[in-house]
């Protein structure tokens, strides 16, 4: 029971939704720590703010959302323009930072102050629709079957996520031993320069004695 609840925590931790308020034509950008071979899924809902009745509503026909996906090699994974509501995927090919950015494609010449909206967006990490699957499902059986399946999913997602924040500790670590070992070989090296330089000023400043004749 302890080990279900934990998987439940982590699935919730792999879905991240929540909206933001953007201008019309502006472009807003996230950041995904994602691991390599992974699924990712999209979920947006666009709402363009009504001045008259001080709330926001639906979004007005042609206004749509333009997806860019890249990584910070600058390859990038998708790139594609949707409605005011949809669902945007695309799969990880390495580990690392993913930047997500998102544009309204308004129909404005010009957009205006007061022309803002609110985009709403839910992300999944490694996983697939389970409750497409299981409206699927002919009977209990398929039901269960189609939620272990889906369940396994999660477990290999925690898997390939431990092993990818394993291997980022790892290279952490490496970095910081060679920038320690880096600052004690500066350190010896600085102490060898001052001691080269006292012994050159000694015995320069012994010459100059000697041939001055004050010694």
């Amino acid at each position: 029971m302890q080990m279900l609840m934990f998987l439940l925590s982590f699935y919730f931790s792999l879905a991240t939704a929540f909206y933001f308020h953007v201008g019309e034509r502006e472009e807003k950008c996230i950041i995904e720590d994602i691991p390599s071979d992974t699924l990712i899924t999209g979920s947006f809902k666009i709402q363009q703010w009504d001045m008259v009745r001080h709330d926001f509503l639906e979004s007005a026909p042609g206004l749509g959302l333009f997806v860019t996906v890249t990584t910070y090699s600058e390859e990038v994974l998708l790139s594609k323009l949707y409605g005011p509501q949809g669902t945007f995927h695309f799969t990880s090919h390495s580990p690392g930072e993913h930047i997500i950015c998102l544009e309204s494609n308004s129909t404005r010449l010009v957009s205006f102050g007061g022309s803002k909206l609110r985009i709403h967006l839910d992300i999944h990490i490694g996983e697939h629709d389970l409750h497409a699957a299981i409206a699927q499902a002919k009977d209990k059986v398929n039901e269960v079957s189609f939620k272990l399946e889906h369940l396994i999913e999660q477990i290999e997602q925690i898997v390939k996520e431990q092993n990818y924040q394993r291997d980022r500790e790892e290279n952490f670590r490496m970095t910081s031993e060679d920038t320690n070992s880096n600052v004690l070989w500066w350190a010896f090296t600085q102490t060898l320069i001052f001691i080269s330089v006292g012994i050159f000023q000694m015995k320069y400043l012994r010459d100059f004695f000697i041939a001055k004749k004050l010694v």
